[in-house]
C-alpha cells in the first residue's frame, strides 16, 4: 500500500461510508498507519491509499510508539467548527515537499464511528483539530490545494505541474493501474 500522489482521480472521488466493521476494516485501519509512519505524516485518509471509503486515522505525535495517540474514525462528521480561525502550516502526503499557511477553525467537534461500530464523539482543538480537518477534507474531495490562497498556490505551480507529469508518465508506463477508485472486497 501506498500514498496516492495527486492528480490522480481518486483523490476527488466520492467515498462511501463504511457499512462492514471487522477484520478487513482493522486491517486496513493498521495498514493506513504504517503508511503514515513510513511517510513521516501524522494523518491519512483512505483515498489517499487509494480506498475510497469514509476512513481516516490519525496520530498528531507522528510516533509509531505512541500508540495511545492513535485515532481511527470512520464515517466522521463535524457537528460543530469555532468562530475563531488562524493559518498553519501544512503539508500533504499526496503532494510531497509542498507546504502552505492553510485557514482553518481553531476546534472542531465531531461525531465518528470506531472499527467497531460504536458511536463516539470528540472535541479537537489546535493541532488535532487542523489533522482531523486537513484528512476530513480529503473524505469530502477536497484537497490541500483547494484551501491554498492564489499566492501560494503560484508559488508552488512547477510543483504541481511536476506532479501532474508524473502521473501521466505513470499512466502511460502502466495502463493495468489507470481504474476507478477501490472499494474494499
Amino acid at each position: 500500500m501506498d500514498v496516492v500522489l495527486y492528480p490522480d482521480p481518486r483523490l476527488r472521488a466520492p467515498n462511501d461510508p463504511i457499512q462492514e466493521f471487522g477484520p478487513e476494516l482493522d486491517a486496513l485501519a493498521r495498514d493506513m498507519f504504517e503508511v503514515m509512519y513510513r511517510t513521516e505524516g501524522v494523518g491519512l485518509a483512505a483515498p489517499q491509499v487509494g480506498v475510497n471509503v469514509r476512513l481516516l486515522v490519525f496520530n498528531p505525535t507522528g510516533d509509531p510508539e505512541a500508540r495511545d495517540q492513535e485515532r481511527v474514525l470512520c464515517n466522521p462528521r463535524i457537528v460543530r467548527s469555532a468562530r475563531e480561525r488562524e493559518f498553519g502550516r501544512e503539508g500533504c502526503l499526496s503532494f510531497p515537499g509542498i507546504y502552505a499557511e492553510i485557514e482553518r477553525p481553531v476546534a472542531v467537534t465531531i461525531e465518528a464511528l470506531d472499527l467497531r461500530g460504536e458511536p463516539f464523539t470528540l472535541e479537537l482543538a489546535d493541532w488535532e483539530a487542523r489533522i482531523f480537518q486537513h484528512e476530513f477534507d480529503h473524505l469530502e474531495g477536497v484537497l490541500f490545494i483547494d484551501r491554498m490562497r492564489p499566492v501560494d498556490k503560484a508559488a508552488h505551480r512547477a510543483a504541481l505541474e511536476e506532479l501532474v507529469a508524473a502521473y501521466r508518465e505513470r499512466r502511460v508506463a502502466h495502463p493495468e493501474r489507470a481504474r476507478g477508485p477501490a472499494r474494499p472486497e
